[in-house]
């Protein structure tokens, strides 16, 4: 993107004084907006039926090439006045909660409680509004609402968004959650991983001898949380699932370990990864060299069940120091922050990305008491406003 200078990015609160008032004023709507997405079940893998509402808001709007891609992704386009890279603003469809879960939102004075009401229906509507009212650019500007942002979705909807793109964008702006000061820059990696260690199980008296994969799985995870791990970049690694066997009273043919490895840099990530393999290795053969004459040695496999690449965007680039901007400008204290969102993918893949909050104050994110409280709310919509301005050169 072309680096704007300080100074302009200053002036945007002044320029775009029309449309932050037209904002305001549809700040009821918004928040209606939000409500009535937070209500529609949208689980990992089935954001269908949420999707077609944004599809449908597109349409009303005048987006271009408004359509659903591959993966599910629900994607409309303003056209730019000229051909350059475009600038996408993206928000996640996806919540936590599994089909059967009751989504209806409730109102306790300014304070909505649902599951999803802020994660992310706030970031929806926001991005909804924001389409309304962008309408000439420099740049083209790409409004997506992706799926599979959540825990096993894997970013699923916004690597096949990135992975689509003919020219790399020159910047994206994910919109997620609630608040109105953080920025974040750097993108938190997550490996996750499923070990299955076999044998051939038997009676816990008559087969004793038999390679236990239960045995095989304790020693792993001790031997896993024994692993010495950086400070610097920090990184954590936790097995947060274990399983396995058929009764008290027998062998088990089989145990499974789920494993979650976070950090900023690929190279622990490699590293980590490289070191637990050879920890679940070395307990699985340990165990083996337990067994009696004749027993059949236990196996292991190991599968990437998740991989969230990561990252950092300099604060010193014109998209994160325009960001800090806006956000002083609103007379809030900007924060940068890590985490892992749909910007950890055009971030790997060495495009200025950001992820934002859109406004307001949330709590009790991927619990059935999340809540939204929507004063000063139209704060996060203006700044999210400059931020994309300053970025499509509107």
């Amino acid at each position: 993107m072309r680096p704007p200078a300080i100074d302009d990015v200053s002036t945007l609160f002044t320029r775009l004084s029309p449309a932050r008032e037209r904002l305001a004023a549809n700040d009821a709507r918004i928040l209606a907006t939000q409500i009535a997405l937070s209500e529609v079940p949208a689980p990992t893998g089935s954001e269908m039926q949420r999707g077609l509402l944004v599809a449908d808001h597109f349409r009303q709007v005048g987006l271009s090439n408004v359509h659903v891609d591959d993966a599910g992704n629900v994607i409309g386009e303003r056209c730019g006045i000229t051909a350059e890279a475009p600038v996408v603003v993206c928000a996640h469809l996806d919540t936590v909660f599994p089909t059967g879960t009751d989504t209806r939102v409730k109102s306790d004075g300014t304070v909505l409680t649902g599951p999803g009401i802020v994660d992310n229906a706030r970031g929806l509507a926001v991005m909804l509004a924001l389409s309304e009212v962008v309408e000439r650019a420099r740049r083209p500007v790409v409004f997506a609402a992706t799926v599979g942002e959540e825990g096993s979705g894997d970013l699923r909807g916004a690597k096949h968004l990135f992975a689509s793109f003919d020219e790399s964008p020159s910047a994206c702006i994910a919109l997620d959650g609630a608040g109105d000061d953080r920025i974040v820059n750097r993108a938190l990696g997550a490996r996750r991983f499923r070990v299955s260690i076999r044998g051939e199980g038997g009676h816990s008296w008559a087969s004793f001898g038999t390679p236990n994969p239960v045995h095989a799985a304790g020693a792993a995870t001790a031997k896993i949380a024994a692993m010495p791990l950086p400070r610097t970049p920090r990184t954590t690694l936790s097995v947060c699932r274990i399983g396995g066997g058929l009764s008290v009273n027998s062998i088990p043919d089989e145990a499974w370990i789920e494993i979650d490895l976070r950090s900023l840099s690929t190279h622990t990530l490699d590293q980590c990864t490289t070191e637990l393999q050879l920890a679940i290795r070395a307990a699985v053969r340990e165990e083996n060299a337990r067994r009696s004459t004749g027993a059949s040695a236990l196996t292991w496999t190991i599968e990437t069940i998740g991989d969230r690449p990561c990252g950092e965007v300099h604060p010193t680039h014109p998209l994160v120091q325009a960001a800090l901007q806006a956000t002083r400008d609103i007379g809030r204290h900007p924060e940068l922050a890590m985490a892992s969102t749909d910007a950890n993918v055009p971030i790997s893949l060495g495009i200025p990305a950001i992820a934002i909050g859109a406004g307001g104050r949330g709590g009790g994110v991927h619990t059935s008491a999340e809540w939204y409280d929507n004063t000063e709310g139209t704060l996060g919509v203006a700044r999210a406003l400059m931020i994309l301005v300053a970025a499509a050169d509107l």
